[in-house]
């Protein structure tokens, strides 16, 4: 047998084990909250024993950090990547409100934790999910200030907009569920045409 053939991957192994007990916490916290879940939860939701928790996260809290901001960079990528699809203001703003709710919708489960359980994170760690979600709120500032420039939207109060267009998105995290007659695409059709109505977007 080769030296190569022998050896195994532990970094992998020990990578796989922390995403199994990140999505335990995930569903724990979605359906607990956090301060109703107890290692013992994540670790039967993840099929391990209690002590793998501690083995691979100092404490419930990293995890729930951990989850947070995965979640908030993919929800910033995806509405990063709306915004970029289009010079238009109006086709900018339809595509950051589709990508903003159609992941709110499909990631239902760690959008819950994401957006509701921030008031358990510590100090330092709260400040960094802030920080990401004021990238989320300049992205759609800047895409509601370029509509206006331009005469595409009419708001007087672009702010407000803003605020009512993310707070509906991140909403839908708290009422959607999987096999539903909606799918998410149409909740992101939806949530895009209300976008624009919003910013009073010139027909």
């Amino acid at each position: 047998m080769s030296h190569d053939s022998a050896q195994v991957d532990p970094t992998s192994k020990s990578e796989q084990t922390k995403k199994r007990l990140r999505e335990g916490a995930m569903a724990s916290f979605s359906e607990l909250g956090f301060h109703g879940t107890s290692t013992r939860h994540i670790a039967t939701a993840a099929g391990m024993s209690s002590a793998a928790v501690y083995v691979h996260y100092k404490s419930k809290e990293e995890l729930l950090y951990r989850i947070s901001k995965f979640g908030h960079e993919a929800i910033l990528a995806v509405v990063r990547e709306g915004a970029a699809s289009s010079d238009d203001p109006a086709q900018q703003l339809r595509a950051y409100a589709f990508a903003l709710a159609k992941y709110h919708a499909q990631e239902h489960v760690s959008a819950r934790v994401v957006n509701y359980e921030l008031g358990a994170l510590e100090p330092d760690h709260h400040a960094e999910i802030i920080a990401l979600r004021k990238e989320l709120d300049n992205v759609i500032d800047a895409i509601l200030q370029r509509g206006l420039d331009r005469g595409v939207f009419h708001t007087a109060k672009p702010r407000m907009a803003a605020v009512a267009i993310v707070g509906s998105c991140i909403d839908i995290a708290r009422w959607y569920r999987d096999g539903g007659s909606w799918t998410p695409d149409d909740v992101g059709e939806f949530y895009a045409d209300s976008a624009l109505r919003i910013a009073g977007a010139t027909p």
